[in-house]
């Protein structure tokens, strides 16, 4: 094999996924699928960089939650608000991930694109996680940097399908795991268009728009891309929708969900983790015909 996917231990999964490909790419095979049909999805949350004990974006809006809270005092009666201002990871963890990413969404809400993603960048540039000791944008998964480089050698189109802010993904996407802007889908707020002389800005606004989570995601992936994947990669019960709309295609089809199950290199955790369980897509993952990828036994190097 070379050094295709090596960081992925050899066996059962990293076959599934190599025979998977072959088929695909074989001309005049019965599972050739065109290139301009090989679509793969990857959630990015706890799927491409780490996630616990709570997403990146999270500890972002830690801190710039005090400026909103002086702006709209009300927001601190809030339990999400009040959790972030109290920097209370415990409570947070008990929170479901749609009432703790509307607060995140709304800090930023009267920036500029422009400017969101400025803020967001510098703060990414030096902000370090928790428990790794390690630049956030170093916390992601090497094993996934080579699959989503070997799937675009083989003529796949990759997308980031997020429950994340679309915009604060696609502000590390394209430098971190090769995927461009216009191929990042994710939970938008509402935003205006304002026209002045010689000037057009985006503004970013305090509703919500699309939290593109479980059943949202599979509409946004028709929505924006309008072909269904033939690959979908994920890691909980929010990316569940997505994985069966990608198998319920017809040919040949994988969905894969990752299975946070090594304690030493990372972490382990599945449906006692609130914010974002695993537990029935791994209970029916045979059913679904979905394939559990061990983080502990799949993979060889966890980070990158």
């Amino acid at each position: 094999m070379g050094t295709v996917l090596a960081s992925w231990n050899d066996g059962v999964t990293r076959q599934a996924i190599v025979d998977f490909v072959a088929e695909v790419t074989k001309s005049g095979g019965d599972g050739f699928v065109p290139p301009s049909e090989r679509i793969a999805v990857f959630d990015n949350d706890g799927t491409l960089w780490a996630e616990y004990p709570l997403y990146v974006q999270i500890y972002f809006v830690l801190s710039e939650v005090e400026r909103l809270a002086t702006a709209d005092p009300a927001l601190r009666d809030k339990p999400a608000f009040k959790a972030l201002l109290d920097h209370d990871v415990k409570a947070l963890q008990q929170l479901p991930k749609r009432e703790i990413f509307e607060p995140a969404f709304a800090v930023h809400a009267g920036m500029t694109i422009e400017e969101f993603r400025a803020t967001a960048s510098g703060w990414l540039a030096a902000a370090k996680h928790p428990k790794y000791g390690r630049l956030f944008t170093s916390c992601i998964y090497q094993p996934q940097l080579e699959l989503m480089d070997y799937l675009r050698g083989n003529g796949f189109k990759v997308f980031i399908v997020t429950g994340g802010g679309v915009e604060f993904v696609r502000v590390v996407a394209e430098r971190l795991y090769g995927v461009p802007p216009e191929q990042v889908i994710g939970s938008s707020t509402r935003a205006k268009l304002e026209l002045g002389p010689g000037s057009a800005q985006i503004r970013k606004l305090a509703e919500l728009g699309s939290f593109d989570d479980h059943d949202e995601k599979a509409v946004n992936i028709a929505l924006h891309i309008g072909r269904r994947p033939i690959l979908a990669f994920g890691n909980s019960d929010g990316d569940l929708a997505m994985l069966r709309y990608t198998l319920a295609g017809p040919g040949k089809r994988l969905a894969l969900v990752l299975h946070h199950d090594d304690g030493e290199r990372e972490a382990a955790y599945d449906r006692r983790f609130l914010v974002s369980p695993l537990a029935e897509t791994l209970d029916r993952a045979d059913e679904y015909g979905i394939k559990v990828v061990s983080m502990q036994r799949d993979w060889g190097r966890v980070f990158a």
